[in-house]
């Protein structure tokens, strides 16, 4: 059995926690909040997170990331995307090219519009050239760590890492399947958020099915139109890092970034909105990003770019709604 770090205490990095757990693995998790640390090793709970769920004695917190590095063979980062460059500084001194990076971060950094693969490489390459892997797919880290049969993709441009993963990670409950169109994958982890937000906002304005299943067809073609112009596969986005991640957030009571859409369609703001939860919606920062990367990739992003104007500029929901109902004509 491996041992195995996790980066990043939350609702998600505890569901992984408890699902490589089951496979008997030694898992040290990575904990911001010093209170969870006696909370996990002593209760075997994380109390802000998850509550609900015993934690397996294979599973210890520390708040220091030495103690949690100390040995790993494998890292697994899961910190929310806007962390991930300074978390993986602060790391850096603990890593060394034995060890396999695997992100399960879904985002694109804000300033350099880098996915979170390129964020590792570019803190890690002055050092050790990194063996680096990401997962992405339609996964609730509640019905994961209950134990609901879940799939998603370990993707890396490393093919005997990305099978080594699979071989690591998958049990009862989690099935990986391969992919190597890292780009794709992580492009569309990212951008789904921002297009479940507007379905969320169609749930928030009493708009039923019919407005449901154009944004969602809709937006997946957006994210489709942007992996494909940063080098990413069509059929990656078909797949259950694009599609199916796609459906789930924009259609499951538990997604965040929904939640937030239905709140901006009821009428919040959105800092009431973003103040009032512990839990990190990705899509909220990622949505100016995709944007900048879009337009950097002269690609048209309308589902996006009205979430923008929404989110970051004052325009109301029904508004945005409106315009992109009001859009030239065209052949689909």
């Amino acid at each position: 059995m491996r041992q195995i770090a996790i980066v990043g205490g939350g609702s998600w990095g505890t569901a992984l926690a408890l699902a490589l757990g089951r496979k008997g693995h030694r898992i040290r998790l990575w904990v911001f909040e010093e209170e969870l640390v006696e909370s996990i090793n002593q209760r075997r709970r994380n109390t802000l997170y998850l509550p609900e769920f015993e934690l397996p004695e294979c599973v210890s917190a520390a708040n220091a990331l030495e103690a949690v590095l100390e040995g790993a063979d494998i890292v697994l980062t899961v910190v929310p995307s806007h962390h991930c460059r300074s978390v993986y500084r602060s790391m850096l001194p603990w890593l060394h090219p034995g060890m396999l990076l695997v992100s399960a971060t879904k985002g694109i950094e804000t300033k350099t519009l880098l996915r979170m693969s390129e964020i590792i490489l570019a803190v890690t390459a002055p050092a050790f050239q990194a063996r680096i892997a990401v997962i992405s797919g339609p996964s609730f880290a509640k019905e994961v760590a209950r134990g609901d049969p879940t799939a998603i993709v370990v993707a890396s441009e490393d093919i005997e890492l990305a099978h080594l993963i699979q071989q690591e990670f998958s049990g009862p409950s989690l099935r990986l399947y391969t992919n190597s169109d890292v780009t794709g994958v992580e492009l569309g982890g990212a951008v789904k958020n921002v297009i479940a937000i507007a379905a969320g906002v169609c749930s928030g304005l009493n708009f039923g099915f019919n407005s449901l299943a154009t944004l969602v067809t809709r937006g997946l073609s957006e994210m489709t139109r942007l992996a494909m112009a940063c080098g990413g596969k069509r059929e990656t986005l078909s797949g259950l890092s694009g599609m199916g991640d796609l459906l789930l957030t924009c259609t499951g009571d538990l997604s965040r970034n929904r939640s937030v859409g239905v709140q901006l369609g009821q009428g919040r703001k959105l800092s009431d909105i973003v103040s009032g939860t512990r839990m990190i919606a990705e899509g909220v920062l990622t949505t100016a990003a995709t944007l900048e990367l879009a337009r950097k990739h002269q690609v048209e992003m309308p589902i996006t770019e009205q979430m923008d104007a929404v989110l970051h500029h004052g325009k109301s929901p029904k508004e945005a709604i409106r315009e992109l109902m009001d859009r030239k004509l065209k052949c689909e």
